[in-house]
């Protein structure tokens, strides 16, 4: 929203430039995954990565929120694609080598869903926190006195919100790799040195990804970051125009995310222990399959209005937080089940992947994230939504068209996202026969 209704690039070329950096950051992701696995150093295997990574995302994503004022738009395009692909691609060196961190500290079934409902909540909550701070103090700070929406498209509220959130963006990358540092001597250790040719990595990659279970996970994953791309972008949209909400409504609206995601991540390990991963996020994905739709259905029969009206605000209050407290559980329960593949691939390869697991995790959230901004910038399209519009200008049709072309595609990828987990086989049972197998494997050697 940002390029396209503030600076006023057009919203396809803005499109165009966030999934071409998503695509780029993707296929270096299993790159930095594979190297991350073999790497030595006297800091472990993925500690440099996250130190070096974090003043280059700093400064890249600062400069992304700052764009010079005159250009025209081929030289804005060039702006934001040229930042977005250096932003991801500093990104991906931090948090492949972080999020491979999750396996390794610690094996346990039970435990390991815990861990990582920490590293969402947390990762939730950051997003989080800056998207209230936006709303509630800086648009409203740069708005005018008889246009409390003004400072939405006031790029000087933009500038600042990008440096504040580079100085935290900074600030959390080493003290996450500062917090996990004394535990590097318990990782795990990289294989001994030997030379390989390019092919041999790639062959060695499609080897340890080469896994029944991890193809369900993969596939569930591609439809719901399909979603969670076409939701994402077009969420601002939907508050600003659909619902017309104010700044300090939609404040309140993301203030209550922080409940939601707690919620959320202390659900997932309360399903891991009582229905297993798989059946759990069966359970959890049908039910953000029935919530999803129900506001913006409401508004197209005709059965609640837009207008930021009281009725209106706490359905879509009420409606949105039970979804995210689905989102985030089941985000937490994915990962948790790629996490029990690595010994699962131990087993077959003798080789310890977490690097390569997340980063194809990753590398599937990135590519097809990139696929739901495209098919936002599509949605938009075939409403025919005007660029840099104030909500006053956006007519009535255009919003129940923005409506009717966005839910049956997002019931659709919900309904494949659970479909794929079907498939998914490895059970509390198999993961703890793993870990036996493994440890009669390095007692014999």
């Amino acid at each position: 929203m940002f390029y396209s209704q503030v600076i006023g690039l057009d919203a396809p070329l803005v499109g165009l430039a966030l999934t071409t950096a998503l695509v780029l950051d993707a296929i270096l992701d299993p790159i930095v995954g594979y190297w991350s696995d073999n790497f030595r150093s006297r800091w472990g295997r993925r500690h440099l990565f996250m130190y070096a990574s974090a003043i280059p995302i700093a400064i890249s994503y600062f400069l992304m929120w700052n764009p010079p004022s005159g250009w025209d738009q081929a030289a804005l395009f060039w702006y934001i694609l040229v930042l977005a692909i250096l932003t991801r691609t500093f990104l991906a060196f931090f948090e492949t080598p972080s999020a491979a961190l999750a396996p390794e500290l610690s094996r346990d079934y039970d435990e390991r869903s815990t861990l990582l409902s920490y590293r969402s909540f947390f990762g939730w909550t950051g997003g989080n926190a800056m998207t209230v701070l936006a709303f509630f103090i800086l648009f409203p700070s740069f708005a005018t006195t008889s246009d409390p929406t003004s400072g939405q498209f006031n790029p000087q509220a933009y500038a600042v919100y990008g440096g504040i959130a580079a100085a935290l963006i900074l600030a959390s990358i080493l003290i996450s790799s500062l917090g996990t540092h004394g535990y590097i001597a318990r990782l795990s250790q990289p294989p001994p040195r030997e030379r390989l040719k390019l092919s041999d990595v790639f062959r060695e990659m499609f080897e340890t990804l080469a896994n029944r279970s991890f193809l369900s996970i993969f596939v569930a994953a591609l439809f719901a970051n399909v979603a969670v791309g076409l939701g994402s972008a077009l969420s601002v949209y939907f508050s600003t125009y659909f619902w017309g909400f104010t700044p300090i409504q939609i404040g309140f609206i993301t203030l209550a995310i922080f409940v939601s995601a707690l919620i959320g991540a202390s659900l997932a390990p309360v399903l891991t222990r009582t229905l297993g991963k798989k059946r759990g996020a069966i359970v959890i994905g049908l039910a953000g399959l029935a919530i999803s739709p129900a506001a913006i259905l409401l508004r197209l029969l005709g059965i609640i209005e837009g207008g930021g009206d009281d009725l209106t605000f706490w359905v879509v209050m009420i409606q949105g937080q039970i979804y995210v407290v689905t989102v985030v559980c089941f985000q937490v329960l994915m990962a948790s089940m790629i996490a029990d593949l690595v010994e699962q691939s131990e087993l077959k390869t003798g080789r310890r992947s977490e690097g390569v697991f997340f980063a194809a995790n990753t590398f599937i959230q990135k590519m097809t994230t990139g696929v739901g901004v495209m098919a936002a910038t599509l949605v938009l399209a075939l409403a025919n939504f005007p660029a840099g519009a104030d909500p006053s200008q956006v007519s009535n049709d255009v919003l129940q068209s923005l409506g009717w072309n966005y839910l049956p595609a997002m019931l659709l990828l919900h309904l494949a996202t659970v479909g794929s987990l079907l498939t998914y086989s490895l059970s509390r049972q198999a993961h703890e026969e793993n870990l036996r197998k493994l440890e009669q494997t390095s007692a014999s050697s």
